[in-house]
């Protein structure tokens, strides 16, 4: 097979090409510490970097919700413990002045004074606010949740924040669940009725059941009225006797302060008495509330290890895809440094001198 000068030079400059080429890379390497440097240098291995460095920033914008939630968790949580302090302090008065032997009218109308402070505070802590929101508003952050009156002005809006992918945790507790006892369960969660009717016989059921309900607290009502006066009525109304952490409902806590201070003001002894039970299921209802609460930091701390881990794993499998070897990088860089001397040593003897080197 004859060789023609035009095919020495064309393979001694392919062969200078590719060694020079693959000198380049090596360089590139050893100065980026990086194997991968484009997509071309190893298509699967680059989308397999690709995704877990999309799954380490997403994990990275998790931690960052979860740590906003932790924070208004906490502070929760703090508020609650301090209202179930003062409805503790609340029911050691009412204990206090339950009966003749430690309590006269005088002392009675001092401790409602006291009472009526800690309505008072229960009303700021209704009102806390973290940062420009308030905590126990709902998804209504930016007025306050609770008048003067314990008037509730927020909604039962949950605000959950994503934790992981398709999972959520709410970073707050409405206040009308807290302060008022609406939708309260063994669960802790907010509904409208325990059960939902699945037919029309069901819902027929239903409604007279709802009638009939109404139609006993009527009556009890009137009994009320009969026995014990308006006071009674209006203390009875907004109490439930369920309590919260054996079975379902709820009660107002403003309204149980309110009517411990009017009952003291009015040295209504047997009023006293009462406040008793309601202060007690009032006590529970702020438990519950804040046992929830703690649950949900439980949740998001345990997530928050394993976002971290997740983290640091992405972090491992994308750095032995595309970080290079540095041994390795620097003997290729040696042989191809080789290889590219003697292929400048080799092509001088290959490409043979012309016509024209005699002329000169």
């Amino acid at each position: 097979m004859r060789i023609a000068d035009k095919m020495a030079f064309n393979q001694v400059n392919q062969n200078l090409t590719k060694n020079r080429s693959d000198m380049a890379d090596l360089q590139n390497q050893a100065a980026t510490q990086k194997r991968i440097n484009k997509p071309s240098d190893d298509p699967l291995a680059s989308a397999r970097v690709l995704a877990a460095r999309t799954e380490e920033r997403g994990n990275s914008q998790f931690i960052k919700n979860i740590n906003n939630a932790r924070s208004f968790l906490e502070f929760s949580d703090q508020s609650l413990g301090e209202l179930s302090e003062i409805l503790v302090r609340a029911k050691e008065l009412a204990i206090s002045q339950s009966n003749d032997a430690s309590g006269n009218e005088e002392t009675r109308l001092v401790t409602a004074s006291e009472v009526e402070q800690i309505y008072n505070q229960a009303v700021q802590i209704g009102n806390r606010k973290l940062g420009e929101r308030y905590i126990f508003g709902g998804y209504k952050t930016h007025n306050s949740p609770f008048s003067q009156d314990g008037e509730y002005r927020g909604d039962d809006g949950d605000m959950k924040i994503q934790t992981q992918k398709d999972s959520f945790v709410a970073m707050n507790i409405p206040g009308s669940k807290v302060f008022l006892g609406k939708g309260l369960g063994n669960d802790g969660i907010v509904r409208a009725r325990a059960e939902t009717p699945k037919n029309v016989e069901e819902l027929k059921d239903f409604k007279q059941e709802e009638l009939r309900r109404a139609e006993e607290n009527r009556l009890e009502e009137e009994q009320f009225l009969q026995t014990r006066g308006p006071a009674s009525v209006r203390r009875h109304k907004h109490a439930d006797k369920v309590d919260p952490v054996t079975g379902s409902g709820g009660l107002n806590i403003f309204t149980v302060l309110r009517d411990l201070e009017v009952s003291l003001r009015t040295n209504d002894k047997q009023g006293v008495q009462d406040s008793l039970d309601t202060l007690d299921q009032a006590i529970s209802q702020v438990v519950l509330s804040r046992s929830e609460v703690g649950s949900r930091i439980m949740a998001i701390d345990s997530t928050t290890e394993s976002l971290h881990k997740a983290v640091v794993d992405n972090k491992v499998s994308a750095s032995q895809l595309e970080d290079a070897d540095a041994f390795q990088v620097i003997s290729d860089i040696n042989k191809t440094d080789s290889t590219l001397k003697a292929t400048l040593e080799t092509s001088g003897k290959l490409i043979q001198a012309s016509l024209l080197d005699f002329l000169r």
